[in-house]
Formats: structure tokens, C-alpha cells, sequence
């Protein structure tokens, strides 16, 4: 079973959900952080990180003592990575998507490639709990290579929880798809239906089963509520705002530790996921 925690818009909730479920369930269970520009779930779950590596890209060199300047490279390229001006062939890493097909067109056998250090993967354990996340090095623009390589840490055999970034572009796409089902954390005010609406069309585009949990719930107003019973999307969990769970969260401890009766509750959250995938 692969559960993906996705949001329309940034702290609404998703590592408190990601987290907590991922150690309610305990043995038996990876915890994926693929907000990889932001991981933080390692914080909360203090895992212990054994092992290391360095994410690449490859990207093109051009040897000017054999390339003739045609252009085919600069031609092929949709991103304007490698453009020839005047007697030279410029190269924007940045712009680059990695496809090859500058090489592959490229008469003269001029286009070599290279290494380009995008990110970090880690991963590590907390008891019986795996853990695996990756960190995008600053002023890097492109985090799906990152979120690829976290994401091959994914075992067949394990319940894999997935951390996603939040919003509805790219990277959130690629942390989602070939997941079971999609928690879609949201809260109860304006900005909160809004961005949830954008990720209940991302997830509808995507036909991947969902369903949504509130978080502080008792805030704001119940047109999320609302609109939830109109779009007959299924609530599964509401988390009230308590100064017992805020209490927690700011010393970095989970609920499930801090509160045990919770632990209970992640645990239905899941026979309810379990329950929906298989209809």
C-alpha cells in the first residue's frame, strides 16, 4: 500500500499527518520526505541516517575542436539549454532537462556528458521505522530529479508513506502518481477551500482514490465541510485545535508520543484507507 500526504498550499498539516501515521503504524512501513526543497519529517521522527549520496544529473559538454557548428543541438533542445552563437556553443546547466538529445543528433560526436550535483539523498531508520528523504541544494530549480531518486527507495513488501510538497505543480505530481490513495490535508478557511479545490482537480486528473482530513478543524468556517458532502468526497479525520497537540509540536514531538490516544486514531485513518481502495 502506498499512501501519498499531499495539500493545495503549505502548513496546512501535512508532515503532522505524514508523521504521525507513519509511526502509528510502525514495523513494517517506509516514511518517504519528498518536500525536498523543505524536508522536516526527519525532525519529528529523529531517525538515525546510515547512509548517503549525492543526486546527479547529466548535462552536455561540447568539445569546440571537433563540433562544426551546425546548430542540430541547439534545434532539438525545447529549454534552450545549449545555444550556438557566432563561433561558439554555450551551455545553460540550469535550463537543462537531461533528455540526451543533443547527443543523439549531433554529427560530429561533439557533445560528451557530464555530472551536474543537484541534491542529497539520506536514508536512515527510527526503530522499525525506514525513513529516506532528499534535500535540494539551494539554487537549484528543478526537484523532481531529487524526488525520482527518493522515491526508488520505495519497497514492494512495505507500507509506504509519502510526504509531498505541497501545491499542485510538477514536483507534487511526480511525489503522487503510482501511489494507492491521496490524503489531501486542508483547513477550514477561504485560502484553505481554495488551494483544496486546485488539488481535488489535480488528484481527479490524476484518477487516483482520496479523500481529505481537516486539520484545525474547529477554526474558520464549514464551507470545506460543505463543500466536501457536495463533491461526496469522504472525511476521513478532523483535528481540532488544541493547545495540547500545539504543545507538542513545538518541542518536535509527535501526537501519537505526546498523546497516545491518537495513535488509536492514525490506525483507523488507515483501516479507512484500506476499506476505500478496496471499493
Amino acid at each position: 500500500m502506498r499512501i501519498s500526504i499531499a495539500s493545495g498550499k503549505g502548513g496546512t498539516g501535512k508532515t503532522t499527518i505524514a508523521t504521525n501515521l507513519a509511526v502509528a503504524l510502525g514495523k513494517g512501513v517506509s516514511l518517504l520526505d519528498c518536500d525536498v526543497e523543505e524536508p522536516n519529517d526527519h525532525i519529528f521522527i529523529q531517525a538515525e541516517i546510515n547512509h548517503s549520496e549525492m543526486v546527479n544529473v547529466k548535462v552536455p559538454e561540447v568539445d569546440m575542436g571537433k563540433c562544426t557548428l551546425c546548430g542540430q543541438c541547439q534545434e532539438i533542445c525545447q529549454f534552450k539549454a545549449i545555444v550556438v552563437i557566432g563561433e561558439s556553443v554555450l551551455t545553460f546547466p540550469e535550463l537543462c532537462h537531461s533528455c540526451g538529445g543533443c547527443l543523439e543528433v549531433c554529427p560530429e560526436n561533439a557533445i560528451t556528458e557530464i555530472n551536474r550535483e543537484m541534491g542529497l539523498f539520506e536514508s536512515g531508520s527510527r526503530d522499525t521505522l525506514d525513513f529516506a528523504h532528499g534535500r535540494l541544494f539551494v539554487g537549484q530549480a528543478m526537484s523532481v530529479p531529487v524526488i525520482q531518486r527518493v522515491k526508488e527507495h520505495v519497497e514492494s513488501d512495505k507500507i509506504t508513506i509519502i510526504d509531498a510538497p505541497p501545491g499542485t505543480s510538477c514536483p507534487v505530481i511526480n511525489s503522487v502518481k503510482d501511489t494507492d490513495f491521496i490524503i489531501l490535508v486542508t483547513e477550514p478557511t477561504p485560502f484553505g477551500l481554495n488551494d483544496l479545490k486546485l488539488a481535488v482537480g489535480m488528484v481527479r486528473a490524476l484518477k487516483i482514490p482520496y479523500g481529505i482530513i481537516i486539520n484545525r478543524s474547529d477554526l474558520g468556517d464549514s464551507k470545506v465541510t460543505e463543500y466536501a458532502r457536495e463533491e461526496n468526497i469522504p472525511i476521513l479525520m478532523e483535528i481540532p485545535f488544541s493547545r495540547k497537540i500545539a504543545e507538542a509540536y513545538s518541542r518536535g514531538s509527535l501526537m501519537v508520543d505526546a498523546l497516545p490516544e491518537w495513535k488509536e486514531k492514525f490506525i483507523n485513518l488507515y483501516d479507512k484507507i484500506v476499506n476505500y481502495v478496496k471499493k
